[in-house]
């Protein structure tokens, strides 16, 4: 094979390359926001899909992130693919941030305070009991209620973001490719 290692990895070598990459963390953080800024679409048309996967990863429907995200920047005309990329927001590791975000947001909004809140304990409980139909007054519907400011929060904040930060790429490039088309003229008439 072309790409495989001289000597195989072990376990332990496979286990702490999967808990900790070699080329750390901020190298997928950079590819993916580099992924997105490349696309040959308008900065709008970017932003709309990044703020449309922003707003579908600060939502309480997990697993259903990728689909509200697509659904969205299409009704929205923004682009496809910034916003499946964008649904990286929620991971494994900010997902129960944003569950616990929605839930104390929308205890607040709705106002019912300590006496409606449930404890982890009891959540935990219905669930493994399926008592779902306990489960709606106080624990979705103030998910739902909170997922509603802080998706719009989001999707107003990363499409500034990605707005700025796509038009100030395409910029860029353009006045690289100018600059390369300049040498190029610069050279084919220095033969003449």
């Amino acid at each position: 094979m072309l790409f495989r290692r001289k000597k195989p990895a072990t376990l332990s070598g496979k286990l702490r390359e999967f808990l900790w990459p070699r080329k750390g963390f901020s190298r997928g953080l950079r590819y993916m926001s580099m992924r997105v800024l490349r696309l040959s679409s308008s900065p709008h048309s970017i932003a709309v899909g990044v703020a449309a996967g922003a707003a579908s990863s600060a939502t309480p429907f997990v697993g259903l992130h990728i689909v509200l995200a697509l659904a969205l920047a299409y009704l929205l005309s923004g682009n496809l693919i910034a916003a499946g990329i964008s649904t990286a927001l929620a991971n494994p590791l900010t997902i129960p941030v944003i569950l616990a975000a929605t839930y104390e947001l929308g205890v607040i909004l709705l106002g019912t305070g300590d006496s409606g809140a449930l404890q982890g304990q009891d959540i935990l409980h219905m669930l493994k009991h399926l008592e779902l139909s306990h489960l709606w007054t106080p624990v979705l519907k103030p998910m739902l209620v909170g997922s509603i400011p802080l998706a719009a929060g989001s999707a107003v904040v990363f499409y500034v973001a990605a707005f700025h930060a796509a038009k100030l790429f395409q910029a860029r490039r353009q006045i690289r490719r100018l600059g390369k088309l300049q040498a190029r003229m610069a050279g084919s008439t220095d033969g003449l």
